[in-house]
């Protein structure tokens, strides 16, 4: 099936454009952790013909995943969840880019994957991690969609270091503050990382869109969307930039 055909609903759709889809097309987004939010995160991206996914996860598919994670089969226990991640999203699309880097990016590395990338969509479990990612995505002025989940309530946040009033990961968060927990001792609801992981590939799409997006049209950037599945609730805050902030103060 051609490219056209596969996208004419994208085609179709007011204020995006052929020149929209190619960007998607160009893009390269950087998934840091393919579970419970990147599954879906990535999902969507490879539906909506983003060019080349990058997926980072060091972890194997466990039978505890399955609950939350339907990218991966019963097949796939006990095997590599990046290289499983690629397989299944190149079923659903074999014209696109999979790149798979199943070792924990830390360091140079991490700070090359985040150079190369279009957007970075950081899905991951622990705060080490997401502290690091935006640092990352400070210094080399890359697009960052951060997103978690954990028992009933889920966030998301756009941070774009190339927005000289964007604020960054650090202005909003302390490392010593783990606002929602881990899901092995809080458990999550499966579907809400569905929601979540949507909410984070949206996102990552308008960012490589950008102006091309024609009309009104925003995006996360210095907002908290939270969501409380259980009350079937969104709440919205805002997120200033933090002039103070050891990461992004001097941008």
């Amino acid at each position: 099936m051609s490219a056209p055909d596969r996208h004419v609903r994208h085609l179709a759709l007011p204020g995006f454009g052929p020149e929209a889809q190619a960007a998607l097309g160009r893009a390269r987004v950087l998934v840091v952790g393919v579970g419970g939010i990147g599954a879906p995160a990535a999902t969507w991206l490879a539906a909506a013909g983003t060019g080349t996914l990058v997926l980072n996860d060091f972890d194997r598919v466990d039978l505890t995943n399955l609950q939350r994670q339907p990218l991966y089969k019963e097949g796939d226990l006990g095997q590599p969840k990046a290289a499983a991640a690629a397989r299944a999203l190149a079923a659903l699309d074999s014209g696109l880019r999979y790149e798979v880097v199943d070792r924990r990016l830390e360091g140079e590395a991490l700070a090359d994957e985040v150079a190369a990338a279009t957007v970075v969509l950081d899905c991951s479990d622990n705060f080490g991690t997401r502290f690091a990612v935006n640092a990352a995505c400070v210094a080399a002025r890359v697009p960052l969609v951060s997103a978690a989940a954990v028992g009933w309530d889920g966030l998301i946040a756009a941070f774009d270091a190339r927005d000289a009033a964007s604020p960054c990961y650090a202005c909003a968060f302390a490392e010593d503050d783990e606002t929602l927990g881990d899901c092995a001792s809080a458990g999550v609801f499966g579907p809400l990382t569905g929601v979540i992981g949507t909410l984070a590939a949206a996102e990552a799409a308008k960012l490589v869109i950008g102006k091309l997006l024609v009309g009104e049209g925003a995006t996360l950037t210095g907002r908290l969307l939270r969501y409380d599945a259980r009350a079937a609730r969104f709440a919205e805050s805002r997120l200033p930039r933090d002039p103070r902030c050891p990461v992004c103060r001097d941008r």
